[in-house]
């Protein structure tokens, strides 16, 4: 089996190779698929285009003529991490030659295992460098939803424009706060960054969910992507540390996610593998697992002399 490689900056051009592809796994496909109809959107209205790396890859099969893997390039945020679909493994070593040829300096890989974890590896071995998981993910699909056994005090909301600036630092204090509770100190390579724009759009399409307790103060915020080819992606899911355990969450990840599902779309999330207290409560909502994920960075080797 033999492949080509189609690189692209036009979202349009990826999707019209390789929206069957997605379509035909959307939970999967989910990252790939909103971050490209994202900037389908972004390209429509006549933005300016980024000044980061942006860009997508579909690998074809060239006996078919299908397209049977995809990876892309769009991460707003350093080291602007890949996006790696399944890919065949005869196929990973040829997207290595390409991206080190092409002079894409890789540091990070993000998605799929085993395809993420084989390319970084194979990076590495290119550019004389390591590569290692800085963080296990794992997606997952909401089943048969089930509410929680106890409701806690207080109500469901969705975000209003004056939520906006508490909304931004919750969406910025997710991820650091989840990489403690995980035992990392911080995120490794970088991580997504945030801006009031993104709030106010995500806000304006009803896509902020508060849970406010009984003095009406908010204690809980529970995101989420426009769906995708029938597929709504939840996400972040965030309570500050002082509510905590006492089921805000769990009680607003359901009430999101009745929503979506409601709404005629299926309903999937990511979850950090060493966060077992978040995998316990999503599954006890109705969450399965679907596949594996990671995190992956590619650092150089430190040699002895270096040390000394």
């Amino acid at each position: 089996m033999t492949f080509a490689l189609e690189f692209t900056e036009d979202p349009r051009t990826f999707l019209l190779r390789s929206g069957g592809l997605l379509e035909r796994d959307p939970v999967l496909s989910t990252v790939v698929s909103t971050v490209t109809a994202h900037a389908v959107e972004a390209v429509e209205r006549a933005d300016e285009p980024p000044a980061h790396p942006r860009w997508w890859l579909t690998v074809v099969d060239e006996g078919s003529g299908q397209p049977v893997g995809v990876v892309m390039r769009t991460a707003s945020f350093a080291p602007h991490p890949l996006f790696v679909l399944p890919l065949p493994e005869p196929a990973v070593e040829l997207v290595a030659a390409a991206l080190v040829e092409r002079g894409d300096d890789v540091s990070a890989i993000n998605g799929a295992l085993p395809a993420a974890r084989l390319l970084a590896t194979e990076l590495a071995r290119r550019t004389g460098r390591r590569a290692h998981v800085h963080e296990h993910t794992r997606l997952h699909v909401l089943e048969r939803l089930v509410e929680p056994r106890v409701a806690p005090d207080g109500r469901a909301r969705v975000a209003l424009p004056g939520d906006a600036e508490l909304a931004l630092a919750w969406f910025r204090a997710f991820h650091t706060d989840a990489a403690a509770q995980a035992g990392r100190l911080a995120p490794e390579g970088g991580g997504e960054v945030f801006v009031e724009a993104d709030i106010d759009e995500r806000i304006a399409g009803g896509r902020i969910w508060l849970w406010e307790d009984m003095l009406g103060t908010p204690v809980s915020l529970v995101g989420f992507n426009a769906p995708s080819f029938g597929v709504a992606r939840v996400g972040p899911v965030y309570t500050p540390g002082p509510q905590r355990g006492r089921g805000y969450g769990s009680a607003l990840t359901a009430h999101v996610s009745r929503l979506l599902r409601d709404a005629g779309s299926r309903v999937c999330l990511f979850t950090d593998q060493a966060n077992p207290t978040s995998n316990k409560i999503y599954a006890a909502i109705g969450y399965q697992p679907v596949v594996d994920m990671a995190n992956l960075v590619i650092t150089r080797t430190v040699t002895t002399a270096a040390r000394a």
